[in-house]
């Protein structure tokens, strides 16, 4: 079994994980409310996806009364 012949420092540890962070996805506006929605999912504000509703979205005057 190998070992390391040299030990990393931190610098070059950070250096090597500097590409590690997650990149933001792709954001598209949805067609109907202009809200930013990930691509190929239904809206949240809303609930259309392809143009029609997929699901039923509760209005915020509706959340304020429960």
């Amino acid at each position: 079994m190998g070992l390391p012949s040299h030990r990393n420092t931190s610098s070059s540890k950070r250096r090597r994980a500097a590409h590690f962070a997650l990149k933001t996805g792709p954001v598209n506006r949805c067609p109907k409310c202009q809200d930013p929605i990930r691509p190929h999912h239904a809206c949240s504000s809303c609930g259309y996806y392809k143009g029609r509703e997929v699901v039923k979205i509760k209005s915020k005057t509706e959340k304020k009364k429960k």
